[in-house]
């Protein structure tokens, strides 16, 4: 019989210490002073370069969230104007979220083979084309191209893969942390564009709203190609928390595709692969594919106004900060497999309860659901990623990149069955109740992954 057991540290943990880049400026003694005094040889310790490039990256991120803040906003406004059902709207929907995660393992690939920067920074022109694009848009098929296809491949290249990407190049200490801090970037985006998109979609429709976020993913562009680098060498240092002098920088790796196949095929071997890609499938189901696409049409059928209700999924990505931060720090001490169980367990216990608290309007369990859900959100990001790692080594990103995949796929797929269900049924109470069990279930798969031979070398770097 399984059990979950206490939660405990796996290992004693050594701490690194600060690691900073140092840099050190001689200069010559100026008249009366002594040779011995410490103005001599002024030391200016600075941060390590690799979190002015995690910066960024968190940035990019918060750039490119707008458009995963965006379609819940519009599902009532193109039924409206449209006459599409929630169906067809869901089903385009889905196919963004389901390339999302197919593309992302590809990414990481390509990003071997040219660069974080030039994939980034097509990826930000790409999904900022097809957002655009929509406003010209009277036909579903025009939808389905324009933000399924488009948005879809271009935002899988901005996915946790990249995230995974950097941190598995610029850190050897910290990963967990690091990792919680950008995952938490997605939730950063959602907290500053969500009310600002849903005050555009009441008082100025849905075509600015669109733009808008357009716009705000081609001023991330010039910031990605000046200031992101791709290796710690390529500015002279190694990676934070590295010994010894920097790695030379790796030789583009050809076959990207090729390279993301096999990944796959390798890890695919492995019975934790499909654990991890059936938990994770179940993670993108609850949030990006339920809550995400479907809370505030739901909130709107029980008439709670739509900025209030767009307003309580930023308060999900205000504690979403928090928990996925405190989650990378978790991770760094704790067995990954025990948090993931204990984070499905309450998530869905926080759904099967979601059905009885919609109103027309903000009570205070509604709000204690908001943050003990947000707290919840993406904290499986980081101990996923760590399982990864542990697992398969230098391919631990694009095999991440396969598990985001399968996040997107569920995602996808109850982004469409919600939308039906909301058709067919009147309400969304039999989903929350589907995806509430559906997440014990990933709490048992969570428990039973077995440990992988790079656990207690990734632990002895924390």
């Amino acid at each position: 019989m399984l059990s979950l057991g206490p939660l405990v540290r796996t290992d004693p943990l050594p701490d690194a210490g600060p690691v900073t880049q140092t840099t050190e400026l001689s200069e010559a003694p100026e008249q009366g002073e002594q040779p011995d005094q410490p103005a001599r040889r002024a030391l200016l310790r600075l941060p390590h370069r690799a979190w002015s490039v995690a910066a960024i990256a968190f940035v990019t991120i918060i750039g490119a969230a707008g458009f995963a803040s965006l379609p819940g906003l519009l599902i009532d406004p193109l039924h409206e104007e449209f006459g599409w059902s929630r169906g067809t709207i869901g089903f385009a929907v889905s196919v963004n979220l389901a390339l999302y995660g197919l593309t992302a393992p590809f990414a990481a690939a390509l990003m071997d083979r040219f660069g974080i920067r030039k994939v980034v920074a097509a990826a930000l022109v790409v999904i900022a084309a097809g957002g655009g694009l929509t406003v010209f848009m009277s036909e579903p098929w025009q939808l389905i191209l324009c933000w399924g296809v488009l948005v879809g491949l271009g935002s899988g290249s901005m996915a946790l893969a990249f995230a995974a990407t950097v941190t598995n190049r610029w850190f050897v200490a910290r990963r967990g942390l690091v990792t919680g801090i950008l995952t938490a970037g997605g939730a950063s985006g959602q907290l500053i564009f969500l009310p600002l998109l849903s005050w555009i979609v009441e008082w100025h429709k849905w075509r600015p709203a669109a733009i808008t976020v357009s716009v705000a993913a081609l001023a991330i562009v010039p910031l990605v190609l000046l200031l992101l680098r791709d290796y710690p060498s390529d500015v002279g240092l190694a990676a934070y928390g590295a010994d010894g002098p920097p790695a030379p920088r790796p030789a583009p790796r050809r076959g990207a595709a090729r390279r993301a196949v096999k990944a796959l095929a390798s890890a695919s071997r492995t019975g934790s692969f499909w654990l991890l890609a059936g938990a994770f499938a179940i993670c993108g189901a609850s949030t990006n594919g339920l809550v995400k696409t479907h809370f505030v049409p739901a909130a709107h059928d029980h008439g709670m106004p739509v900025t209030a209700a767009a307003s309580l999924l930023a308060v999900i990505g205000v504690f979403d900060i928090v928990g996925t931060v405190a989650s990378g720090w978790f991770t760094d001490r704790f067995d990954a497999r025990r948090l993931l169980a204990v984070y499905y367990a309450l998530r869905g216990l926080s759904l099967m309860f979601l059905p009885i608290l919609l109103d027309d309007a903000v009570h205070p369990p509604m709000l204690f659901f908001i943050v003990f859900y947000g707290l919840d959100w993406v904290a499986t990001v980081p101990p996923t990623m760590a399982l990864c790692r542990e697992q398969y080594g230098e391919d631990s990103a694009i095999v991440f990149g396969w598990v985001l995949a399968s996040h997107q796929v569920g995602a996808g797929v109850v982004a469409f069955v919600g939308g039906v269900a909301r058709d067919a049924f009147g309400s969304y109470d039999l989903v929350w109740y589907g995806a509430g069990a559906l997440c014990a279930i990933a709490a048992l798969m969570s428990l039973v992954i077995q440990r992988g031979p790079g656990a207690k070398a990734a632990s002895a770097t924390v």
